[in-house]
């Protein structure tokens, strides 16, 4: 009888176990901030889903800009909670033909993004969480946030 309420408690236990890790790839994760550097760039910890680790990792540099531009980044330590980049409400439908460009794969935002501050064992080993039909990856990026004030000046999208 004991054997068999061991076995049934063990196979719950693994049971909860893999749900709990197809539950962590559905979680929505925000965008962490690590630093502010001296320079005028952001070291985040951003979070992107897709199918592969290929499309996750490029979600999650265009999330990281994204954040940058449209909010401002409250999770993770007190440095990054500068106002976002771009203020005007309903900005993202109003310009949405240059922020689809911008954001489009291989796109300009990109030109944004450092991995510098990555080492190699987290490129190997970045934080991973998987669902049935999708992964989640973060990784550390930095965000160059004046040249990207610079670029949105210079395009006409923000005002100085």
């Amino acid at each position: 009888m004991k054997l068999k309420l061991i076995i049934i408690i063990c196979l719950i236990a693994l049971t909860s176990i893999n749900a709990q890790k197809k539950i962590a790839g559905n979680y929505i994760y925000k965008t962490e901030c690590m630093g502010l550097e001296l320079d005028g760039s952001m070291t985040l910890k951003a979070w992107g889903n897709g199918r592969n680790r290929f499309d996750a990792v490029a979600q999650a540099k265009k999330n990281a800009v994204s954040d940058v531009i449209f909010q401002s980044i409250l999770e993770g330590k007190q440095d990054c909670a500068k106002k976002p980049l771009i203020t005007e409400v309903n900005a993202e439908e109003k310009y949405e033909a240059y922020f689809n460009k911008f954001f489009a794969d291989g796109g300009e935002f990109n030109n944004f993004i450092s991995l510098k501050d990555e080492r190699i064992g987290q490129k190997i080993d970045r934080d991973r969480k998987k669902a049935r039909e999708s992964v989640t990856y973060g990784l550390l990026v930095r965000v160059l946030r004046s040249e990207l004030k610079s670029k949105l000046i210079a395009d006409g999208i923000i005002k100085q």
